[in-house]
């Protein structure tokens, strides 16, 4: 996938999200279907699980390179990353303490639709100034998924906002 289409599939999916968690009411919004995430936990998720990411892809190469090695592997394919990312969560991964979201009230969800789409307008900003080389050439830490290229860095973010997504829309299903 080119890096002007996930540029594209970036914005694109986060503002579903943002758009999805906006029209809902206060009592969906706030809805936890067996202890599960409400819909503001999902957003805040997404949220935590993107901070970094400015100040990472804003680094000079030569950082991560030095900091995290470079790729001596074939570069995955979203479909593939996708796969093992489903397979460690099939296994029991799960997320780490910094990107468990607190309680989220209702009267914060513009304060964090706002944020969301600051972040990936920041991420594809700094992303635009990278190479296609570059992005299957230098590594990011994954806490699920180890060391990952830039361009499946991109492509798990660009699938997690997607699955938490539907995460929220199912478990308001059963309510």
């Amino acid at each position: 996938m080119t890096k002007q289409l996930i540029i594209k599939e970036l914005s694109q999916r986060h503002t579903a999200m943002v758009d999805y968690v906006l029209s809902l009411t206060p009592k969906e919004f706030m809805f936890s279907f067996q202890n599960k995430w409400t819909a503001g936990q999902q957003m805040d998720h997404i949220i935590r699980a993107t901070s970094l990411l400015p100040l990472a892809f804003n680094l000079p190469l030569f950082i991560p390179g030095l900091i995290f090695g470079k790729v001596n592997r074939a570069p995955l394919e979203y479909d593939e990353l996708v796969q093992k990312y489903l397979s460690k969560l099939e296994k029991g991964a799960k997320a780490t303490t910094i990107f468990i979201p607190k309680k989220v009230p209702y009267a914060s969800r513009i304060k964090l639709a706002e944020k969301i789409l600051r972040k990936i307008s920041k991420i594809n900003s700094a992303v635009d100034l990278i190479s296609e080389t570059e992005l299957d050439h230098y590594l990011l830490p994954h806490p699920i998924l180890g060391k990952i290229t830039y361009r499946e860095m991109l492509y798990f973010t660009m699938y997690h906002v997607n699955h938490h997504s539907a995460l929220a829309k199912k478990y308001l299903a059963e309510k």
